[in-house]
């Protein structure tokens, strides 16, 4: 009895050892497990303490949250032939960890894959002048090529970003020489603007004197006091006569 409870004992043992510990699974919340048994799909495994026919079955797990992907840089020719290198951000989900898995080999490869075709062959269809002032237009075509095209292997497309867009560096210059112009513009219309206003000003005041009596003798007194300050200048003045008639 005692060898027959031994061996029962071991047997036990054995299938804990061999059987059921390596059929354990722990899917954490961000997880889903895609269960295969000889190759076949079997069921999806929810977050959480799993067990599963060790030998026969095999699983894979699913991140099902929103993953940031990186698009390398692409060399790119506008439609008016400008090549420019541009890179972006895009922000997928899995929502069926099943598709992913069955539909295709690596669905974050082929998702990158994608992307970048989708990214050159928009911004291909842009001028350059609306590639930098269209960006969110542009993300929202390539996200929306893109989503349809994972659609099928279970992924969501949740954004797009277009991040760096590298001009040529003689366009960077031909470039900044005309932001210098049309700086330089500026300042010459804003100094033309002051100058008329000046001389609107002066016009004005030269006009409003002449119609005060006596307007343009008492300003020519005022000058007088200003440049007489200094008791070493010299100063000849030529008085009006009609000033002298009327003083006298």
């Amino acid at each position: 009895m005692e060898e027959a409870g031994y061996a029962l004992g071991m047997f036990i043992f054995l299938i804990i050892v061999f059987v059921i510990v390596p059929g354990i699974r722990v899917v954490n919340q961000y997880e889903r497990g895609i269960v295969l048994r000889l190759g076949k799909y079997r069921r999806t495994l929810g977050p959480g303490l799993r067990l599963i026919i060790p030998y026969l079955d095999k699983m894979t797990k699913v991140d099902v949250r929103t993953t940031p992907m990186d698009i390398p840089k692409q060399e790119v020719i506008t439609r008016d032939n400008v090549t420019v290198n541009v890179d972006a951000v895009v922000y997928f989900k899995v929502l069926n960890a099943e598709k992913a898995v069955l539909e295709t080999t690596n669905y974050t490869y082929a998702t990158s894959t994608f992307a970048q075709t989708a990214l050159r062959d928009v911004t291909g269809n842009f001028d350059l002048d609306e590639i930098l002032s269209k960006r969110d237009e542009i993300s929202e075509k390539i996200r929306e090529i893109v989503d349809v095209q994972t659609d099928k292997w279970g992924i969501d497309i949740e954004n797009v970003k277009l991040q760096n867009i590298e001009l040529p560096a003689d366009m960077k210059r031909a470039m900044a020489k005309q932001a210098e112009a049309e700086r330089e513009r500026r300042a010459a219309i804003i100094s033309a603007e002051g100058e008329k206003s000046a001389a609107n000003a002066v016009a004005e005041a030269a006009s409003l004197l002449a119609r005060t009596p006596g307007g343009i003798n008492i300003r020519t007194l005022q000058t007088l006091e200003k440049i007489s300050s200094d008791p070493s200048q010299k100063t000849v003045i030529m008085i009006p006569s009609d000033l002298i008639k009327k003083l006298s």
